[in-house]
């Protein structure tokens, strides 16, 4: 029998107080695609991809933990795009708060930002040197 060859990969699970609002704000802000969705009593969890790259959401309304963190930032994604700073308005437009606008420095073209829920992403890609 032929071994299958599965490729490695890390995925963040995101739970968050309000999933299905969640999932609405990355469909909005990042062009998410839904891969897999998988509603129960206790709430959802869906599967989202942005250009290939995947990440979980789940929770409900009122049972999944809240994403602040105390210190803040402790926990960042980090969302690699060929447009960043279209990427990062549409964020805004569609309710992310700012951190640091996108700009050039230690090699990365990147800016950085705070969604509805807390969680800190920064998006932009390396520079070639």
């Amino acid at each position: 029998m032929k071994e299958k060859s599965i490729r490695t990969t890390i995925a963040p699970w995101l739970t968050l107080q309000n999933g299905e609002k969640a999932v609405s704000f990355y469909k909005t802000a990042f062009d998410a695609i839904e891969t897999y969705r998988l509603e129960t009593p206790d709430g959802l969890i869906v599967q989202l991809s942005v250009n290939g790259a995947e990440f979980w959401i789940s929770g409900g309304a009122d049972n999944a933990s809240n994403a602040q963190i105390p210190g803040g930032d402790s926990i960042r994604m980090i969302l690699t795009v060929n447009d960043p700073d279209a990427v990062f308005a549409k964020a805004l437009k569609a309710g992310a708060s700012e951190v640091f606008p996108v700009g050039e420095e230690h090699g990365w073209r990147l800016g950085r930002l705070i969604d509805p829920f807390g969680l800190h992403w920064e998006i932009g890609y390396q520079l070639s040197g």
